[in-house]
C-alpha cells in the first residue's frame, strides 16, 4: 500500500474517531457521508492488514547479469513488476550449471511467491525443483516444463531472427555475412534457421558463415570468432549467443564493420556499428507472469510471443538510425507476410 493511500486512511480514521468523540457536528453530516466514511475506515483497516507483499525471485543462467542480453531483460521485467505492484523482488546469479538447483531451491525455501529460470537450460532442473515445491509457482524462459505449478514462457525467435537476415542481406556490401551463436542447441540453431531464411529471401547470391562459441559467458571466444568472419569477407555478423555477443560486437566496432545484437537493445555498446538487434521482450513477458501473479490469475500455461505482439522483432529506433527506408520497409513488407501465413519461417536449419 502506498504512503498516499495510508495518509488518506488516517485522515478519515481521525475523523471518524473526533465524531465518536463528539467533536463533530453530527447535523452537519449527512447519513451518506457518515456512511462512507465509515466504510472507508472498515475498508482502510481490512486492507492494511490483508495487503500481501508478493516476493518474486529470479535466477541467472551463467551468464549473469550485465550479458546485455536475455537475463539483464527479464531482470528489467521485475523492476518494472516492482514499481508497478510493490513487490519484493531479487537475484540469484548462477556460475556453472550445477548452481540451477539449489538456486531455485533457495528461494523456494525462502517463501518466495513466484521465482523465474531464466533460460532453456533450467529445464531439468524446474523439473525437479517445482515438484519438490507444489505449492510454489515457477517460471521458466525459452523452453516448455508440463507441471501444474510452472508457467512457460516461449517466443519465437526464427521469425525475428528472419527479419535480422533480411537486415544483413540487404544491407550487405561484400554479399558475405555471418551467424554466431552460443551453445549449439536447438534453440539456437531456431536463430541461426531464420536468419539464414531471411539472408536468402532478399539476397539469393550472399553466403552466410556459420559459428558457434559453446558457451553463452565467452566474450573472448565471441571476439574471436567474429574476427574470423570478418577476415573471410564477412561484413555483416547476426549474433545469438548471449555474453558472448559482447565480444561480437567489440569485433565490428574495432574492424569498423556491422554487427546485429539480440534479445535487448545492444546498441549503446557501439552506436556506430550496432545495425540493429532482434529483440526478445522478455522484459514484456516476464512483467506480465508478476501482474497475473499479483491479480490472481496466474496459470500453469505455456505463454508464447511473436511479431504480432511484438514478443520479438528488429529494435526500431537503431535500424531508423542505421538503415535506409528501403531495407525498413522491407522488413515492414516481411513481418506482414509472417503475420499473415504467406511466409513459412523454418526452425531448423535442416529446414531450409
Amino acid at each position: 500500500m502506498t504512503l498516499k493511500k495510508l495518509g488518506i486512511i488516517f485522515f478519515y480514521q481521525q475523523l471518524i474517531k473526533n465524531i465518536l468523540k463528539g467533536e463533530v457536528d453530527l447535523k452537519k453530516l449527512s447519513l451518506f457521508v457518515i456512511l462512507a466514511l465509515t466504510l472507508t475506515l472498515v475498508m482502510g483497516f481490512t486492507s492494511i492488514g490483508m495487503a500481501q507483499e508478493y516476493k518474486v525471485g529470479m535466477v541467472t543462467d551463467v551468464g549473469g547479469l550485465g550479458d546485455e542480453s536475455f537475463n539483464d531483460s527479464a531482470w528489467r521485467g521485475l523492476q518494472m513488476a516492482k514499481e508497478e505492484f510493490d513487490i519484493e523482488i531479487n537475484v540469484i546469479e548462477s556460475n556453472t550449471m550445477t548452481d540451477y538447483t539449489p538456486n531455485l531451491s533457495s528461494f523456494a525455501e525462502q517463501g518466495y511467491d513466484l521465482i523465474f529460470g531464466i533460460g532453456f537450460l533450467f529445464e531439468d532442473s524446474m523439473k525437479e525443483v517445482s515438484s519438490m515445491y507444489p505449492d510454489v509457482k515457477f517460471g521458466i524462459v525459452d523452453t516448455v516444463v508440463d507441471a501444474p505449478n510452472v508457467v512457460s514462457i516461449t517466443f519465437d525467435e526464427h521469425t525475428g531472427s528472419f527479419l535480422a537476415g533480411v537486415v544483413a542481406g540487404m544491407r550487405t556490401e561484400t554479399d558475405q555475412v555471418g551467424y554466431i551463436g552460443g551453445m549449439e542447441t536447438s534453440l539456437i540453431k531456431k536463430f541461426e534457421a531464420g536468419y539464414r531464411a531471411g539472408v536468402k529471401a532478399v539476397n539469393p547470391d550472399a553466403s552466410v558463415s556459420i559459428a558457434y562459441t559453446g558457451s553463452f559467458d565467452d566474450p573472448q571466444a565471441g571476439k574471436e570468432l567474429a574476427f574470423t568472419q570478418f577476415d573471410q569477407g564477412a561484413d555483416v555478423i547476426y549474433h545469438a549467443s548471449g555474453g558472448c555477443g559482447i565480444g561480437v560486437i567489440k569485433a565490428a566496432n574495432e574492424r569498423g564493420l556491422y554487427a546485429i545484437g539480440v534479445d535487448s537493445p545492444q546498441n549503446h555498446l557501439a552506436p556506430s556499428n550496432v545495425l540493429t538487434s532482434m529483440i526478445k521482450r522478455v522484459d514484456n513477458a516476464v512483467y506480465q507472469e508478476v501482474k497475473r501473479l499479483v491479480n490472481g490469475n496466474f496459470e500453469a500455461a505455456v505463454h508464447s510471443y511473436g511479431l504480432e505482439s511484438d514478443g520479438v522483432g528488429v529494435y526500431r529506433p537503431q535500424a531508423e538510425n542505421m538503415l535506409s527506408q528501403d531495407i525498413l520497409d522491407t522488413v515492414d513488407e516481411y513481418k506482414q507476410k509472417i503475420i499473415d501465413g504467406e511466409i513459412e519461417v523454418p526452425t531448423h536449419p535442416d529446414g531450409l
